[in-house]
């Protein structure tokens, strides 16, 4: 009996989740979206804009600051620890960031899962990949298509397969991403 109710819980959470994923984050009204992702993640900031087809892992861990842009087929993964994204964030399309991986040296192919911090006015690229354990300093670059497996300093910018510093960031960053397209 214990095991069926355990299966039923797992089973409705599951059903839930795909809900969200392939049927609300379809939606092309962003404030029913908006409406629906505050449910879902445990902060959403004022302004910005998450576009359709994005998604969310495990939102209870994840905190999305004011005025962010999160892009189309941008995933955000918050099953292994927290993710936390600052203010004026620019997450480009197909950006992965991952809270949760497996350990290759693991006998039973485990995971290890590590916080994720990114901090205010940090633009990342296209198809780039954050992984576990990483923090993003302030004002921070990340190329199109770049593997960060390292923390990166502030004003940085980085790129590469794994990231390096190629250069520095030259800007006091005043802007605020409040654009909000009508039906993305």
């Amino acid at each position: 009996m214990k095991k069926t109710l355990i299966e039923l819980y797992t089973a409705f959470f599951a059903f839930k989740d795909y809900v969200f994923r392939e049927w609300i984050m379809y939606i092309p009204f962003y404030t029913i979206r908006r409406f629906f992702i505050k449910q879902t993640v445990r902060r959403l900031g004022k302004g910005g804009f998450v576009m359709m087809k994005a998604e969310f892992r495990d939102g209870k861990n994840i905190e999305i600051g004011d005025y962010c842009f999160i892009n189309k087929y941008s995933l955000l993964d918050g099953r292994g620890g927290k993710l936390v994204v600052g203010n004026n964030v620019d997450i480009a399309q197909e950006v992965n960031i991952w809270t949760l991986s497996h350990d290759p040296h693991d006998d039973f192919h485990g995971v290890v899962g590590k916080d994720v911090f990114i901090e205010d006015y940090v633009w990342i690229a296209s198809r780039a990949t954050i992984m576990p354990g990483v923090r993003i300093g302030r004002g921070a670059v990340v190329a199109a298509g770049s593997i960060v497996t390292k923390d990166v300093p502030p004003m940085a910018i980085v790129a590469g397969s794994p990231a390096k510093v190629v250069g520095q960031r030259k800007s006091e960053l005043k802007y605020r991403l409040d654009w909000q397209p009508w039906f993305k």
